[in-house]
């Protein structure tokens, strides 16, 4: 029997998410744990790392961090192997980093502090002492503004970010927010209702949990104890894709069929082959070629999808 979906879900799921900015709320809630995950490896004040990522990557907006996942504005510099994007800077056409994930980036800035001597002093500092480290970034030049440490601290105060050095984090990843739960009851509906954390479901065999709003595949990864690229591969997604709210998202390798009850699903207005992927569970491009179509074509509303091989 055919899933029954809501329309709600049904809208979310087949419609990209506009984009649009974050807030600067929104943005500490995304990438506290992994500001937290750094200062545990390190010693870097996670509230520093907070700042420095608001106000070098303007809350996640700035041209350099969308296109480059470039949070600190780490320029090259000679060491540097890695993709390279040039922008304008305090000199024209200079050479910056470019990273294949924000955690990248962020685990970068920690290497880039730990590895570089200018910075060496700060690791003498506690990393609660968030005040001498800003002010020590500012001495060894870490930006040219004067008021670089000020800033800094400013962000921190205003934004209480000294919890994070004491591993106290932000909701909703605190658990005291609810997310969006998918269960499957005795009729076979899919459904959605709250919960106080990203329980585990399945859906043709495959477990999947549903994200709340602010959700990224980097905070999912991170809860759930595995790594972005594989959230981004498991649901078919290029790196960058941010879910919206309500949206499925696989945590492990989907399906290359249905069941032996489910052999075709007939397609209704604005589905895409991607949401008939993740409506039953099934890898897109095996989905693809059992239906004769090329990579990226659409179906047709009425058209009959086989989900598995044909009688």
């Amino acid at each position: 029997m055919r899933h029954i979906i809501s329309f709600t879900f049904f809208i979310l799921l087949a419609t990209s998410a506009i984009s649009q900015n974050i807030t600067r709320d929104e943005y500490i809630r995304q990438w506290q744990l992994v500001a937290i995950e750094e200062m545990n490896r390190s010693g870097i004040p996670a509230s520093i790392t907070m700042a420095q990522g608001c106000l070098e990557s303007g809350n996640g907006n700035s041209e350099l961090s969308r296109k480059s996942n470039n949070h600190f504005g780490i320029k090259c510099k000679s060491s540097w192997k890695g993709k390279k994007v040039y922008y304008d800077d305090d000199r024209r056409n200079e050479c910056f980093r470019s990273y294949r994930s924000v955690k990248d980036s962020y685990e970068d800035h920690t290497d880039f502090l730990m590895t570089n001597p200018r910075y060496a002093s700060l690791f003498m500092l506690d990393h609660t002492d968030y005040k001498s480290w800003a002010k020590g970034l500012k001495k060894a030049g870490y930006a040219t503004a004067h008021d670089y440490d000020k800033r800094l601290i400013r962000i921190i105060e205003e934004n209480k970010l000294h919890r994070l050095d004491k591993k106290m984090t932000f909701s909703p990843m605190n658990g005291q927010t609810a997310h969006n739960v998918l269960n499957t009851d005795k009729t076979g509906a899919l459904t959605i209702t709250p919960f106080n954390t990203h329980k585990v479901s399945k859906i043709n065999r495959v477990k999947a949990v549903v994200a709340q709003k602010g959700d990224t595949y980097e905070m999912l990864a991170q809860e759930l104890g595995l790594k972005d690229w594989e959230l981004y591969k498991f649901n078919d997604q290029p790196p960058g894709h941010r879910p919206i709210a309500n949206e499925v998202v696989y945590i492990q390798h989907k399906k290359n069929k249905t069941g032996k009850d489910q052999l075709t699903h007939r397609v209704q207005e604005g589905e895409t082959m991607h949401y008939i992927s993740q409506l039953y569970g099934i890898k897109l491009n095996p989905l693809y070629r059992r239906n004769s179509m090329k990579k990226g074509q659409q179906p047709r509303p009425g058209q009959v999808i086989y989900l598995r091989k044909k009688k």
